[in-house]
């Protein structure tokens, strides 16, 4: 913050001016985040029960409002965070919910993560139209003809789908679960693919056709994982946040935010990261770069203790990138 910035001194959440302002994006699933958390954050302070303390802000981003080309030809996955940390760092809300995979890696100057929340399923699931059938566990793409047309914004899914099966066609398809579902349904694609995690939030993951493994098409870094952003100087409401944290989801969101931070990729590049702890502790991490059209595609693993997930994370993007060509950073 700059020299201006008035110093806050740390108050006790029942003392703070109420209600307490949450920033969110407008959509069902942001919503449904934003309740669980604000439900998960009076469980753990029992001072805030049976009070008026939370006032919900849904603020319009440019990643919501412009639907009609993929982020990357307009900014970027921040474009679902800008405005929102606007109103942060204005004082017109007080913390802000976020699907952590549309959180930037760095982030604007007096913003801080102060919450990472327990991880929903990270994997990717395939949803077919009317007009495939058949899943084989097996090989889940095969029931996917000759040409078929998948709808995806996500260059990261469309260059793992394309790596697989070159035959395919790729159409971009933007908008929230519900949007994307009538979509298909209406025939702009044979099939799509979205996050499991939203999907179970959602109350809608019987519409999966399949989960897909996550070697198979490596999830988005921060996938399934809520996180929330503050001011940096709030100490209070860092402190309170802290209350709710998981462990589990603050070691591989760390990792895979580390990964993706040295691996510095624009929305253009496709990249993947997915880590998970193992029943001995340790944290293991897939990392995944490629070109939007499938033709290179690189995948390496990591592991160590869950204390160095920032190191396994930051050395696994370093070979990763390393490794790759000039022109997929490009």
């Amino acid at each position: 913050m700059n020299a201006a910035t008035p110093h806050r001194t740390t108050v006790p959440p029942h003392r703070r001016a109420l209600p307490l302002r949450v920033g969110t994006r407008g959509s069902p699933l942001a919503l449904v985040q934003t309740r669980f958390f604000l439900k998960l954050l009076t469980t753990f302070c029992p001072v805030l029960r049976g009070m008026d303390v939370f006032e919900e802000h849904a603020i319009d981003t440019t990643g919501d409002a412009v639907q009609d080309r993929r982020l990357s030809e307009i900014g970027g996955k921040g474009l679902f965070a800008k405005e929102i940390h606007e109103a942060l760092l204005d004082r017109r809300v007080d913390f802000a919910v976020h699907s952590l995979k549309d959180l930037e890696t760095e982030l604007p100057p007096g913003i801080v993560l102060a919450c990472t929340l327990k991880r929903e399923d990270a994997r990717d699931t395939l949803i077919l139209g009317p007009h495939c059938h058949g899943i084989d566990p097996a090989d889940p793409y095969a029931c996917l003809p000759a040409g078929a047309v998948i709808g995806t914004s996500s260059v990261r899914r469309q260059a793992q789908l394309l790596h697989a099966r070159p035959d395919l066609t790729i159409v971009s398809i933007r908008g929230n679960v519900q949007t994307r579902l009538n979509k298909l349904a209406a025939g702009a694609c044979d099939a799509s693919l979205l996050a499991l995690a939203g999907l179970r939030r959602l109350g809608m993951a019987d519409r999966a056709s399949a989960i897909l493994d996550p070697d198979a098409m490596v999830p988005s870094a921060g996938q399934g994982i809520v996180g929330i952003t503050v001011r940096e100087d709030d100490a209070d409401l860092r402190e309170m946040l802290s209350a709710i944290e998981d462990p589990e989801a603050k070691a591989v969101a760390t990792a895979e935010r580390a990964m993706l931070a040295e691996l510095d990729g624009s929305c253009r590049t496709p990249i993947g990261g997915h880590a998970r702890l193992l029943p001995d502790g340790a944290l293991h991490l897939t990392g995944l770069v490629a070109r939007a059209d499938g033709s290179f595609l690189l995948k390496r693993s990591a592991h160590g203790l869950a204390a160095d997930a920032q190191r396994i994370g930051s050395e696994l993007g370093a070979s990763l990138r390393a490794d790759c060509p000039r022109d997929v950073f490009g």
